[in-house]
């Protein structure tokens, strides 16, 4: 029989849910590979996986998880995660968000935490211990830090070398341009497959032939000067252009037997000519002593009959007057130290002091004074001007350059500023590949001239903003393709270097060149091989003044030239009133500013002063006493005081400079959303046929795209958007991710920029303290 009791009750109770059977899968979403974006001829050399980028200085909880590889172009990090703060940056076709040419890798570190080591890897240097953190000190003052606490030692290890291997090229044809130029616009049966457009879609003329040159020489009127060829296929001299300008009363013949007698060959070399037939020449050292007075008359009697006024040649010698490339490098050193490496644990006043024994601000003063002082020769006294330079190929590409945006608004144009590059560093030869140091072979031959050149120009856009078409992103922009090793314009040192390694690498590769006569490498005014026309739109001043300013009367288009007027601006515009000398007034003349503390010197030594004071001094100063022309003749400032620091160039990448929602980018965005409008008031308004006042509608479309990058409402009638929230001092770039360094925050330095105060110049915190 069967017991009745009941089976007593479980002890052990479940806290799991049954198991349901009947119900379908989810499907689980596939993880998408980590891969890297590459160019036509990029290859991946190394990688290591689970590699973490250092983004916090304190804290590892923003930090980003992702793949370091290594390509022969670049460093690339990739990943899923996205960086901790909204952001913004411009989107570029080449690079990647986290991307670094090698080209662009100053120095490669790699420290072991455990063994407390550190080493700087250079090119076939072993590495003895696994490396903790990879540490990349960068050409444009970025800084990236990367850990390998979960990848692989061996991984890290074989990554780490191989940068440090690829960011030293043992020969230029192993740079990347030539894979990428061979691959993207060749074909492998040595076909053309795909144009370059050489111009840029701005017909920038590139001087590689005598019709550009004839062209300039009819905007210059320089009508007694001629192209010269006797230098094709770079017969007479390795570093000048196939084709130059030189006085048309020195023949063929005269110029092949002078040409012996110069440095490397290089002849004097027309530059360019002012409105009242004075000429700028560049020319080498003349090396045979004996010949020194023969050539000097010779060459000065051609020029002489090239000036209508037959006016003296004056010659000035670079290389007595302005420091040498050895001391500017170091000058570029010294800041790139204070700026990014040092924290900012000192004061106010070291800071400055740091600044000031860089000696960097004092070299960007002495090349614009020198260029003044050029400028008063050609129109002060109406002479030609000699610039005389060793090898003719560094200082007289700064201070020809300079001398031509101070003088011609056209090189104060976009298509004329990238064609003065081109004439006067480019074709001119100067040692880009020396100079930038792609090779990492010399480091006594690298000095950032052009970067120099650049600042020059960025402090005159400052001082008279209305005056450039271009704005100081471009500059930025224009810089940073240095590191960018496909265009022609910064990868050799002069023409024949190109065309030379260009058919030797198409020889190697079995590359049919056909008509071309070498690989026809992308010129960097071709700026669609970079950047969105979107983007391109960062490079349009909203306050620039053209030829004339148009205006709309009637549906007619009139224009209005800029008349130079006789009264004088005050001191709160121009800086100096006409009656100020030196900070010295007379009796009877009274300060324009209200509460100036400027102090009444006495008379005598004013006229001390002012008895002291050069020519070309008195020039500028009297010059300054009267109102400027944005289409004429623009001489700086050249006080310390109104010479600041390039601070978007320079402190772009570090986090405690960044003021959110402040800086320049800010009147940047409402100059433009400005701008913007004026050109939708003025396309309606054009459509306008009658005499009555036109009714503004939002239906009006553009005749053609806004220059602009901020825009306005699509009419004139609705309120500006507000202004982005990625604005910041550091736009368009972001500091975030891009430097990481030991902790800094809480120094006077940074308390300063976090604070209330206006970034105010480096002079002007000095006499704060006084």
């Amino acid at each position: 029989m069967f017991s009745t009791k009941t089976p007593p009750k479980p002890t052990f109770k479940s806290y799991l849910p049954p198991l349901q059977t009947d119900l379908k899968k989810t499907p689980q979403l596939p993880i998408k590979k980590l891969e890297a974006r590459l160019l036509p001829g990029e290859i991946v050399v190394n990688e290591a996986n689970f590699v973490r980028k250092c983004i916090g200085a304190d804290s590892s909880q923003d930090d980003l998880w992702g793949k370091l590889i290594c390509t022969n172009f670049k460093v690339s990090f990739i990943t899923h995660d996205s960086l901790p703060q909204q952001r913004f940056q411009c989107t570029h076709r080449l690079l990647g968000e986290h991307d670094i040419p090698l080209a662009c890798v100053e120095q490669v570190v790699t420290v072991n935490d455990a063994k407390g080591k550190q080493k700087i890897l250079g090119c076939n240097k072993k590495l003895k211990f696994n490396p903790t953190e990879l540490i990349l000190y960068c050409k444009d003052f970025r800084i990236a830090r990367f850990r390998f606490d979960e990848a692989g030692p061996e991984s890290a290890k074989k990554v780490c070398l191989a940068i440090a291997h690829y960011s030293h090229p043992a020969d230029t044809q192993l740079l990347f341009g030539f894979e990428y130029v061979g691959t993207r616009f060749y074909s492998s049966s040595g076909e053309r497959v795909n144009g370059v457009d050489p111009g840029g879609g701005l017909q920038t003329p590139l001087f590689d032939c005598s019709s550009d040159w004839d062209r300039e020489i009819k905007r210059t009127g320089a009508s007694e000067w001629r192209v010269c060829s006797i230098n094709e296929d770079y017969l007479v001299s390795p570093s000048l252009p196939e084709f130059f300008v030189v006085p048309s009363s020195l023949a063929d013949q005269d110029l092949k037997q002078y040409a012996c007698y110069f440095n490397s060959q290089r002849i004097p070399l027309w530059c360019w000519n002012h409105s009242n037939g004075s000429a700028l020449v560049r020319m080498s050292s003349i090396t045979e002593p004996q010949q020194q007075r023969k050539l000097d008359q010779r060459i000065c009697s051609a020029i002489i009959k090239s000036h209508p006024l037959r006016s003296d040649v004056l010659k000035t010698d670079l290389d007595k007057i302005l420091p040498n490339i050895q001391e500017i490098q170091t000058a570029l050193v010294k800041l790139r130290q204070i700026c990014v490496i040092d924290p900012f644990e000192e004061s106010e006043e070291k800071w400055l002091s740091s600044m000031e024994s860089s000696r960097w601000m004092e070299y960007v003063r002495a090349f614009l004074k020198h260029a003044v002082e050029v400028i008063y020769m050609l129109e002060g006294k109406q002479a030609s001007v000699i610039l005389q330079e060793e090898e003719d190929r560094d200082l007289s590409c700064v201070i020809s350059s300079l001398v031509q945006v101070m003088c011609d608004p056209h090189c104060r144009s976009l298509a004329g500023f990238q064609g003065l590059v081109q004439k006067e560093w480019v074709m001119a030869g100067h040692r880009f590949l020396d100079r930038c140091n792609h090779l990492k072979k010399n480091d006594k031959e690298e000095s950032p001239l052009f970067l120099l050149f650049l600042n020059c120009v960025w402090q005159l856009m400052e001082q008279y903003p209305a005056a450039f078409e271009f704005t100081e992103m471009y500059l930025i922009m224009l810089s940073d393709s240095m590191w960018v090793p496909v265009f022609s314009t910064f990868l050799f040192n002069c023409p024949r270097q190109r065309a030379e390694h260009s058919r030797d690498f198409a020889l190697s590769k079995s590359i049919s060149l056909g008509k071309d006569q070498s690989l026809r490498f992308p010129p960097v005014w071709d700026w669609s091989q970079q950047f969105s026309l979107k983007d391109q739109a960062l490079f349009n001043n909203p306050l620039y003044v053209g030829k004339s300013a148009p205006c709309v009367h009637n549906g007619t288009v009139r224009t209005f030239a800029h008349r130079r007027s006789k009264r004088n601006y005050s001191s709160t515009l121009r800086g100096v009133p006409s009656v100020l000398r030196n900070g010295a007034l007379g009796d009877h003349d009274t300060l324009t500013r209200r509460n100036s503390l400027m102090p009444r010197l006495r008379t005598d030594l004013a006229q001390l002063r002012e008895q002291q004071e050069s020519p070309a001094e008195r020039f500028l100063q009297d010059w300054l006493s009267r109102p400027a022309d944005p289409q004429g003749l623009l001489l700086p400032q050249l006080l310390p005081s109104h010479l600041p620091l390039w601070k978007l160039y320079f402190l772009r990448w570090v986090p405690e400079a960044r003021i959110p929602h402040g800086g320049p980018a800010t009147t940047f965005h409402k100059l433009s959303m400005l701008a913007d409008e004026i050109e939708m008031l003025q396309n309606q308004l054009r459509q306008y046929k009658g005499g009555g006042t036109p009714a503004l509608t939002p239906s009006v479309p553009r005749t053609e795209p806004s220059r602009m990058y901020f825009k306005a409402g699509s009419s004139p009638c609705e309120s500006s958007p507000a202004p982005p929230e990625y604005l910041s001092s550091s736009f368009p770039f972001s500091p975030v991710g891009n430097l990481c360094r030991r902790s800094i925050l809480g120094t006077p330095l940074s308390k300063f920029l976090n604070g209330a105060k206006i970034w105010l110049s480096t002079e002007t915190l000095a006499n704060e303290s006084l």
